[in-house]
């Protein structure tokens, strides 16, 4: 269980973060290539990306950042300039070094030669980490950014929604399948126990479309930042222009046409099957679709016999309601 402890003046300082951030994006890149719970959009973007040289420069970081996405955190400090954040990797101090090589290998990961000479501060093998980033990032992060933009900003829209639906604790507790509130303590389903204290500093929002694991706390120099998975993954994000007729379509932009054609439907509380017959998709992309709705909140699954059915909830019919509105 992930435990954060809020005080009265760090809820007031909760906020989101501009913008994604690079070598964040980066480190969540180097992890989900070695996850399998991204669904198929995610496997098919494993295989394009596994080409010789993409797995050259993902040699290095492999050891340094385990499929958990806990790497070191002056792997990814929150600049949102690339050349600016690596400039600061270059910067982390000895004494940060150690620390954060000694955390992820007791958690799991090999002392390899290079984290040994990294963290003896061996100048060459900080420059073999530095090409690998810069080797890895056009890939990994550059080609998928407009993609990474709207992911953010689609997220941000969808929790300001609930927001004025819920409130700041609701908002806070939908950020993640099964988190709640204990007092002043939000938990968030986890592997680990882990309990961060925000102290009065308040705490750092970002959805990341590129990440699907479980929601990450790192505390910077500036405070602390929870990366969560945004509401719409990457393989389903259109770019910004948007296809044929979808440019006025406030939901098809928030949620990606599929997912917004499955709570349309979930209007007759569908089954799984019917979804999938509908759509013209498999039914493990129908159960995929389903899945990340019920998380948003947006829908309801009963088993009613043998059949599986989805019915939306009052703030799925509040989003379908807004949206047909601006339409009209």
């Amino acid at each position: 269980m992930l435990r954060i402890h809020f005080t009265a003046e760090d809820l007031l300082g909760v906020r989101f973060a501009d913008g994604p951030v690079p070598l964040l994006e980066l480190g969540l890149a180097v992890a989900m290539l070695q996850r399998r719970d991204g669904g198929p959009g995610f496997a098919r973007r494993r295989r394009a990306l596994g080409t010789p040289r993409v797995r050259a420069a993902l040699a290095p970081l492999r050891q340094l950042v385990p499929p958990s996405g806990a790497g070191p955190l002056f792997l990814d400090p929150p600049s949102p300039d690339l050349d600016q954040g690596l400039d600061l990797v270059r910067r982390a101090t000895a004494t940060q070094v150690r620390a954060d090589l000694t955390r992820i290998t007791t958690a799991g990961l090999p002392a390899t030669a290079l984290l040994r000479r990294l963290a003896d501060q061996d100048q060459d093998a900080w420059r073999y980490l530095e090409r690998a980033m810069r080797a890895a990032y056009p890939d990994l992060v550059g080609a998928a950014w407009p993609q990474l933009r709207a992911g953010f900003d689609t997220d941000l829209a969808w929790r300001g929604r609930v927001q004025r639906e819920q409130g700041l604790r609701g908002m806070l507790a939908g950020l993640y399948p099964g988190s709640r509130w204990r007092a002043a303590v939000l938990e968030i389903p986890a592997r680990r126990e882990v309990d961060v204290r925000l102290d009065g500093a308040g705490l750092l929002l970002m959805p990341s479309a590129q990440w699907t694991g479980g929601p990450l706390a790192g505390r910077y120099s500036g405070g602390t930042l929870l990366v969560y998975p945004a509401l719409t993954p990457l393989p389903y994000l259109h770019l910004p222009e948007p296809a044929p007729g979808t440019a006025d379509d406030p939901i098809a932009t928030l949620l990606g046409r599929t997912r917004a054609a499955v709570l349309r439907l979930t209007a007759d509380e569908p089954t799984t099957s019917r979804l999938a017959a509908e759509l013209g998709i498999s039914l493990p992309t129908a159960s995929e679709h389903t899945r990340a709705l019920r998380n948003a909140g947006l829908i309801t699954t009963a088993r009613t016999g043998r059949a599986v059915r989805h019915s939306c909830t009052s703030l799925g019919h509040h989003l379908l309601t807004a949206g047909a509105t601006r339409d009209g």
